[in-house]
């Protein structure tokens, strides 16, 4: 008595034994790549940003152009509570006040639309694009 597993025996007694039909691996796959060409094309095709704006309590405190390296402090009541730093055209907060640090192990960011936020301490750094240029219709 011989005993012949192949794949397509595997397969098959899997699909019986847990009721999945053809159908559900065709969705499932299609999910996983039409999930894995968004991811693709937001991180290929992301413009590099041109400008940091840094936030505290919804209100613009600095934009620090990505072209400059350079540090700012963020205070509040006289209190440093983050430091920034814009270095080789990324941003990072270099050190944070708030007890979980979650902004400060945050990988430094460069492309527009990325952030980072401090919510204990109410900080927001955003990546935008530089000067926008008007063109002729909006003029």
């Amino acid at each position: 008595m011989s005993i012949d597993i192949t794949f397509f025996t595997v397969y098959t007694e899997f699909m019986n034994r847990f009721k999945i039909k053809k159908a559900d691996v065709l969705i499932a796959a299609a999910v996983l790549i039409i999930a894995a060409a968004v991811f693709l094309c937001t991180n290929l095709l992301a413009s590099d940003g041109g400008k940091a704006v840094v936030e505290k309590d919804g209100n613009v405190i600095a934009e620090l152009p990505l072209s400059e390296d350079a540090i700012f402090e963020v205070e509040d009541g006289g209190t440093v509570t983050n430091v920034i730093e814009v270095k080789n055209g990324k941003v990072s907060v270099i050190s944070a006040s708030c007890p979980d640090k979650i902004c400060q192990n945050h990988r430094a960011v460069s492309k527009s639309g990325e952030s980072i936020v401090c919510l204990p301490n109410k900080v927001i750094v955003n990546i935008e694009k530089g000067d926008r240029e008007v063109d002729g219709v909006a003029r």
